[in-house]
């Protein structure tokens, strides 16, 4: 159960390092253009952000959980690193 934590963890820790970076160009890209649609994506980011960041939080301060809760989890959290990895490869394109 160790290792499908530390992998919910290290996907945590990746997607908040994707999320800045996404935010980052979009916050470069809102301030030249000024479109709502750019506005509203760093708001979705953010929110996402804040949601890993509580996530990576829990992670490291975990109450014992029945496996397949861990086992969810973790698969949740590495399909949001492979949403999150497209997104960003997108944007940087």
């Amino acid at each position: 159960m160790s290792l499908m934590l530390d992998a919910a963890r290290l996907a945590a820790g990746l997607n908040i390092v994707l999320l800045l970076v996404v935010i980052g160009v979009w916050a470069r890209t809102y301030r030249e253009i000024k479109a709502p649609f750019t506005l509203a994506s760093m708001v979705f980011a953010g929110f996402l952000l804040a949601e890993n960041i509580v996530a990576l939080y829990f992670y490291f301060n975990a109450p014992a959980m029945p496996t397949v809760a861990v086992q969810v989890m973790m698969l949740l959290q590495i399909l949001e690193t492979a949403g999150i990895s497209v997104l960003a490869y997108v944007t940087w394109q």
